[in-house]
């Protein structure tokens, strides 16, 4: 599908007529991450997204920075009962006690990974093979998957570690927006680019 700029998109990114989801095609998605402190924003923004449109979720992401301490995932794991009764009165996120929950134990859990592994990033990573992106060849959004091989181990893996709202489905999604995976469709200018 192509826009009035004439290049051509992946179909999801006009959902909604928004130029913040073609801004986030085209700039965010799919490009490698090695930060961990973004690697958690995604972790606890795909988690928020559940059963939601992703849409919503970016609409909503700057207050996330601000109500998630930047995702500064040694400033959430501290988070206590008062805190999260702050976040649950937050208007500018989604006020579900489950969702926030998990982002404070994942948080914890996070911090848990780094130690083990020395950082997010190397964690993450090896669940693709070389620790290098997977490049699938689609021609269209229908073809992609919900989930694969690598997200159901990923899921598996973190759930062991005690994460949650980390299924399978949710990992793979964290793949693509982080880059671990290339599902650009082969006909979208960004293809080539990640």
């Amino acid at each position: 599908m192509s826009c009035m700029d004439g290049r051509t998109r992946c179909e999801w990114s006009y959902t909604g007529n928004s130029e913040l989801y073609i801004a986030y095609h085209d700039t965010e998605w799919g490009v490698p991450i090695h930060d961990d402190t973004r690697l958690f924003e995604f972790l606890v923004l795909e988690g928020a997204q559940a059963g939601l449109s992703w849409l919503t979720i970016l609409k909503k992401r700057e207050n996330y920075r601000k109500a998630f301490s930047a995702f500064d995932p040694g400033k959430v794991a501290k988070y206590g009962e008062k805190k999260i009764k702050s976040l649950l009165e937050d208007k500018g996120i989604i006020r579900n006690k489950l969702k926030i929950n998990a982002a404070v134990l994942n948080a914890r859990c996070f911090l848990e990974v780094q130690k083990e592994f020395g950082s997010f990033d190397k964690y993450v990573w090896g669940f693709v093979p070389h620790r290098k992106p997977i490049k699938n060849s689609w021609s269209s959004t229908k073809q992609v998957p919900a989930r694969t091989e690598e997200s159901d181990a990923l899921s598996r893996d973190l759930k062991s570690r005690g994460f949650r709202f980390v299924g399978s489905t949710i990992c793979y999604a964290h793949m693509q927006a982080t880059g671990m995976v290339n599902d650009h469709v082969t006909n979208c200018f960004r293809y080539v680019q990640v």
